[in-house]
C-alpha cells in the first residue's frame, strides 16, 4: 500500500484544492454514466472552471511553478498541460472536450502531487513556501445547484 504524501504547510491548502479537481473528474464520469445532457455537465465544468481552477493554476504558475527554473522539464511540462486543459474548457466539441478533460486533468493533478509539488518542496526556500501561503486565495466551496451527478 502506497504512503500518503508528506506535504509542506505552505502547499497543503492548494493540494487540498486537487480533490476538488478530482471531483470533478468524478462528476463528468458520473454524468456520462447517467446519460446526462453533455451541455447539462458543461455548464457545471465551466463554472468550475472560472470559480476555481483558474485562479488555482494562477497560484500554481506564478507562486509555485517559478520555484524551480522555467526550463526545468517537469515545469514545460506543467505549463504545457495547464494550456492543454485552458483549450479543453474553451473548446466548442463539448462531448469530446468533456471526455478529454475528465482523463487530463486526472493526470495532471496526480502528476502534480506525485512528481512536482514533491520536488518543489524540496528546493523552495522558506521565503519560497511563504510567498505561496500568502497568496493561496479562500478556499474552494462548490454550491452548485444541479448535482447532476446523483
Amino acid at each position: 500500500m502506497n504512503q500518503p504524501i508528506k506535504r509542506h504547510p505552505s502547499l497543503q491548502p492548494i493540494s487540498r484544492e486537487h480533490h476538488f479537481g478530482l471531483l470533478l473528474c468524478w462528476k463528468i464520469r458520473q454524468g456520462f454514466r447517467l446519460n446526462i445532457s453533455p451541455e447539462r455537465i458543461k455548464k457545471y465544468s465551466d463554472w468550475f472552471w472560472y470559480n476555481h481552477l483558474m485562479a488555482h493554476f494562477e497560484i500554481e504558475e506564478k507562486y509555485i511553478f517559478s520555484v524551480l527554473p522555467s526550463d526545468d522539464a517537469l515545469i514545460v511540462q506543467a505549463f504545457a498541460e495547464h494550456q492543454r486543459l485552458k483549450t479543453l474548457f474553451e473548446s466548442e466539441d463539448i462531448p469530446l472536450s468533456l471526455e478529454l478533460i475528465e482523463q487530463e486533468l486526472d493526470q495532471h493533478i496526480r502528476f502534480e502531487e506525485r512528481v512536482l509539488f514533491n520536488k518543489v518542496q524540496q528546493v523552495a526556500t522558506p521565503e519560497q513556501l511563504q510567498l505561496i501561503e500568502e497568496n493561496h486565495n479562500t478556499p474552494f466551496e462548490d454550491n452548485w445547484e444541479d448535482e447532476f451527478w446523483k
